[in-house]
């Protein structure tokens, strides 16, 4: 237990008391679990994100249109379209706010979001400091390419951790595989270390000692770990799952696909039975003509907007 500004923190049971804040970080990581096992889809409208809903994703979370210019700076998305999409579905939505933005994030909140997402692909705000999560009442998802990251950002209260891979949008899935294998791999590392070499690991990856040694107990974060970045097929979803993520993101690019409802649908089904080939075989099937656009060419990239997951 430690006392830190007036919060007591348990990470053993994973509670963040203040009574200055409404909902405690136990609650917020408690409902970051109902997202376990299912699949964030990226919306840039009320309509994909009902059909996503039909199609059984867990979440959605907003992004601004393709064609949208701001002038070379990614910021927040207009919360007019934010609470549009809040009417038209049931499901929890998130919405990005820059790295450091807390302003953006006290907004995104003030609209009523279920989750705010501190996103890189989004312009940094603050080079040197990330948002205190603590102070929010909703969760907050964040990206990480290290355990190292990872626990800072569970430090600062992030209920959600996104494994972030390719952010071009590329469609390459190849830098999310190197990012969750390292994680993982840190992990397994860790399981085996006695307490003594816990320490030395935990300034080595410039990590709170008192989550290195949760992660150790768990055998894994403590918090949802989800993956995100170039993941457009059941068998990339697959993957990512049998790696040992609890869930994915999926950019808003399957909407561009002649059939988008069958793509997201065979995304959910997929994170729901990553271990069975059966039903992998039969989610995969079919998808070679609903693949356009799902891989982009250097051409293509310079245009892509980097909000696509």
């Amino acid at each position: 237990m430690e006392a830190q500004d007036g919060a007591v923190t348990i990470y053993n049971s994973g509670a963040v008391a203040d009574p200055k804040i409404k909902n405690p970080y136990s609650l917020k990581v408690g409902l970051a679990q109902m997202l376990r096992g299912g699949a964030i889809v990226e919306v840039t409208n009320p309509d994909q994100a009902k059909l996503a809903e039909e199609a059984g994703a867990c979440s959605v979370i907003v992004s601004d249109p393709p064609h949208s210019s701001r002038g070379g700076i990614l910021r927040m998305s207009d919360p007019s379209l934010v609470k549009d999409i809040k009417r038209a579905v049931s499901i929890p939505v998130m919405a990005r706010s820059r790295v450091g933005h807390f302003v953006e994030a006290q907004i995104l909140e003030a609209i009523g979001v279920d989750y705010v997402d501190e996103s890189e692909y989004l312009a940094f705000a603050d080079e040197d400091h990330y948002i205190n999560k603590h102070n929010f009442r909703c969760p907050f998802v964040c990206g990480a390419e290290t355990l190292g990251d990872a626990l800072r950002r569970i430090r600062e209260g992030a209920a959600v951790i996104r494994t972030q891979g390719d952010l071009s949008g590329s469609g390459n899935v190849a830098q999310t595989v190197r990012n969750v294998r390292s994680i993982m791999g840190q992990i397994r590392m860790l399981n085996n270390m006695d307490d003594d070499e816990v320490f030395k690991f935990s300034k080595s990856i410039a990590a709170p000692y008192d989550l290195v040694a949760q992660t150790k107990q768990m055998g894994r974060l403590p918090v949802v770990q989800f993956a995100s970045g170039g993941i457009v097929t059941p068998a990339d979803v697959g993957l990512m799952m049998q790696l040992g993520c609890d869930g994915v993101f999926i950019g808003s690019d399957v909407f561009g696909s002649p059939d988008p409802y069958k793509r997201v649908r065979g995304i959910v089904d997929a994170v729901g039975n990553y271990n069975d080939p059966d039903v992998l075989v039969e989610t995969s099937s079919g998808l070679a003509g609903l693949m356009a656009g799902m891989s982009l060419g250097e051409d293509r990239i310079e245009g892509f907007v980097r909000g696509g997951v």
